[in-house]
């Protein structure tokens, strides 16, 4: 039999267009691999909702081999060792994965690739994105910063090739190397459970993927509109099967591009994923230092202030006595996930009422959304906070109970906020102020002009 191709699986975990399952199929008998290591991202390893993703999306794809004849290698440890092991031991000749950009994933490629030291070949491939970053350049020939000019450069792209079909043959190797179980990785919670909602919420893997995508396909149209109605079920919830490689963006785009012309919005919001790859592809540190160079001199609040730590843990539990920023973080942490809108009502709060650094929400995000993406999370949170390369003003702060009664979002109180489910609108979206808030509901834990007004006040000491 023909020397065995890895298939080492990172954040693409699909059969179907996925080019380096495609490419290693096509060559010879294949050992597909995912290996958990925690040590080369150091602090950026998953956070606790990522890591209950990854145990059903791996269980997902497992099946998917088995269907094959095929199965999944697990393993734990620096994947440049364990690589180099498996194929001393396996005498494969080429690993096979897709490229990733995060900046631990670029050296591990290049630490990999040094630790085979000739015994075999890695081979990389593009596929997570619709297009490679860097690929794209300005007239000048740098890479793009602003996403307005990125996404007309990107447009004139697309469409992309068609998806490929999943193979139709993995041939097995002789022999299997050692292989952990899943359980063995503890990767889901028990004591307590705190998931239990995530499993009425979500279907991981590749075929729940293509079933969102379907539903999704039914509504794209009214994207435009749904994605401000938190109240409303108009969001495509792709995210998290997007950041787990469970499906393709070119599948995607392909798919909702042909629902009309009304899913412009959509497509540019697919395409923001692509650019945040690019901010991060340019600038590695951009989850943990700000951009603007004047904004790192903004003075925010003190967290090792009993008061600022309050406010936090508010924030975090959904109890600063706004109602649309509470109900965001409880579906947040009951779910994994936070609708669109309620994202940025929630992280402008956190950064212009209570003035806390916008890096301890992207900490509290990385660990609780099963779509935590170091490119997506990082860009995002800085947009918000004025930081970013390319982002809002930091003067432009939202007023959460004006976007909370714009938005509709009563419906969405009442499900994640029981203590105002028996409030009607307009009453709900500020329900002190009306002088009908509950008792076991809380007070605002900063007033809005005030928060405005600190927010503003510490603006002018780095303006």
């Amino acid at each position: 039999m023909t020397s065995p191709i890895i298939i080492w699986f990172r954040r693409d975990l699909r059969l179907a267009d996925q080019a380096a399952v495609a490419a290693a199929a096509a060559k010879g008998p294949v050992i597909p691999i995912y290996i958990l290591d925690d040590e080369t991202p150091k602090h950026r390893k998953m956070g606790g909702a990522s890591r209950w993703w990854l145990h059903q999306s791996l269980e997902q794809l497992d099946s998917s081999l088995r269907d094959f004849g095929s199965r999944l290698i697990l393993r734990n440890g620096p994947v440049s060792d364990i690589l180099a092991e498996i194929v001393e031991s396996t005498g494969a000749i080429e690993i096979h994965a897709l490229h990733h950009y995060e900046p631990w994933w670029r050296n591990a490629e290049r630490a990999v690739a040094k630790a085979l030291d000739g015994k075999a070949e890695l081979v990389l491939h593009h596929g997570n994105y619709l297009l490679p970053p860097g690929i794209l350049k300005t007239g000048g020939g740098g890479q793009y910063k602003i996403y307005t000019p990125f996404w007309k450069s990107l447009r004139e792209h697309m469409p992309p090739q068609e998806s490929v079909a999943a193979p139709k043959i993995l041939r097995a190797p002789s022999e299997w190397p050692t292989s952990d179980t899943l359980s063995d990785w503890k990767l889901l919670p028990t004591k307590p459970n705190w998931a239990n909602g995530f499993e009425d919420n979500w279907a991981p893997g590749e075929r729940g993927a293509a079933d969102n995508l379907d539903s999704f396909a039914e509504i794209a149209m009214e994207y435009s509109e749904g994605r401000n109605l938190p109240s409303e079920q108009l969001v495509s919830r792709l995210s998290p099967h997007l950041h787990f490689g469970e499906v393709s963006p070119a599948t995607i785009w392909n798919r909702i591009a042909g629902q009309g012309s009304g899913v412009e919005t959509f497509l540019k919001e697919l395409v923001w994923r692509d650019y945040a790859q690019n901010v991060i592809h340019q600038f590695p540190q951009y989850g943990g230092e700000s951009y603007r160079e004047k904004m790192r001199d903004l003075p925010w609040r003190d967290m090792s202030d009993p008061e600022v730590q309050r406010d936090y843990q508010a924030w975090c539990k959904g109890k600063t006595g706004y109602p649309i920023v509470d109900a965001g973080m409880r579906e947040l942490w009951a779910t994994g996930w936070m609708h669109n809108r309620v994202r940025m009502i929630a992280s402008s709060f956190l950064i212009k009422h209570l003035l806390i650094d916008w890096r301890e929400g992207e900490k509290w995000f990385w660990d609780t959304l099963v779509d935590a993406d170091y490119g997506s999370n990082a860009v995002n949170w800085q947009w918000g906070a004025g930081t970013g390369v390319d982002s809002n003003m930091f003067v432009r702060i939202m007023a959460p109970l004006t976007q909370s009664e714009k938005f509709n979002a009563g419906d969405y109180i009442r499900k994640w906020v029981p203590e105002l489910a028996d409030l009607d609108d307009p009453y709900i979206h500020d329900p002190e102020e009306h002088g009908c808030k509950p008792g076991d509901y809380p007070s605002k834990i900063i007033a809005h002009k005030e928060g405005r007004e600190r927010a503003l006040a510490a603006y002018q000491k780095v303006k």
